[in-house]
């Protein structure tokens, strides 16, 4: 990935990360409540192969119209068991998305600054694995205990503790992304619970940017 600051503006982007079944979303909607624009990666990366989109038309140029539905859209579960057992072809759909994505990262980021925003949230769950530190201007992390983040993974998608552990083993450990955290929010607790660390969490934001 770019090591080019992702957002040449004034306003405060914060990366928000962690692992997987950590319970991103739900923190993303406290800020989003409290006015802060969210952009989600996930999301964009869905946007930004939409029909008749470049990179869209550029999957196909390569991995041929298989990995489209009859409706014209991209099938990611048929694509992604092409990329994910072949490093090339991952590199190859990386090179073709990454760029697309930044775009419309910077096109959202420009909109909310437009718009008299102070902050926004860039929620990236591979924010630290794909070299994101440099683009935003701080990183928070949300972690919850290992056999939590285990149960909630296992309820979340029906699977069995191996499976989810699996999938677990193959993220960078919760340990090692709250080193890269300024803020580390720990969502292990009851919804009550959380809110509190988030207010807390809202407050000290708020009043740095303000004082």
């Amino acid at each position: 990935m770019e090591s080019a600051q992702l957002i040449p503006h004034k306003i405060r982007v914060i990366g928000l990360t962690g692992g997987i079944a950590t319970g991103k979303s739900s923190i993303a909607r406290f800020f989003a409540e409290k006015g802060v624009p969210i952009i989600d990666a996930d999301q964009l990366a869905r946007d930004v192969v939409l029909p008749v989109s470049p990179a869209l038309a550029q999957i196909v140029a390569h991995f041929g119209s298989d990995v489209l539905t009859q409706e014209g859209i991209l099938d990611r579960k048929r694509l992604g068991t092409i990329v994910f057992s072949n490093p090339d072809k991952r590199r190859l759909i990386e090179e073709i998305l990454h760029p697309e994505i930044r775009k419309l990262s910077e096109i959202r980021i420009s909109e909310a600054d437009a718009a008299g925003h102070d902050r926004l949230i860039y929620m990236a769950p591979l924010l630290l694995e794909a070299g994101g530190n440099s683009r935003v201007d701080t990183i928070w992390v949300v972690t919850v205990h290992p056999e939590i983040q285990l149960e909630r993974l296992m309820r979340r998608d029906g699977i069995t503790r191996d499976q989810a552990q699996k999938i677990i083993d193959s993220q960078m450990p919760l340990s090692e992304k709250e080193r890269y955290g300024s803020v580390v929010i720990d969502n292990s607790g009851s919804e009550t619970e959380t809110r509190k660390i988030l207010e807390s969490v809202w407050s000290q934001e708020t009043g740095s940017s303000n004082g």
